[in-house]
């Protein structure tokens, strides 16, 4: 049974997060800090959404924890079973210009 249960833990899953994502630099801070978790294979942070997606045998918790250290509150909008490979396809090569960080973006950790 236990290890059954350790199994089901160390299995890859795809965890998906709602995070305030205000500018470039909050979205390199926040993909350092979860990045630096063992466990974790890939991590996308959409700033359109809202959303951090990671996938991985990063446990949710610690991602959440992470997040939380880079100064970001971070909540669940779902945990599952990772997307299933798609065939590979060229990448399209976008440039993004340089953004400035807004005045109202809290840089660095929340004190408290």
């Amino acid at each position: 049974l236990k290890r059954v249960l350790l199994q089901q833990l160390m299995m890859v899953q795809k965890t998906v997060l709602k995070v305030d994502i205000c500018c470039e630099k909050c979205k390199q801070q926040l993909l350092k800090a979860v990045s630096s978790l063992e466990g974790v294979d890939k991590m996308e942070a959409d700033a359109a959404k809202g959303t951090l997606t990671v996938i991985g045998e990063a446990d949710p918790y610690d991602i959440i924890m992470q997040a939380r250290k880079a100064g970001k509150y971070a909540q669940f909008v779902s945990v599952g079973p990772p997307p299933k490979p798609e065939e590979k396809k060229e990448p399209e090569k976008k440039k993004e210009p340089e953004k400035k960080n807004p005045p109202s973006c809290p840089i660095g950790p929340i004190v408290g």
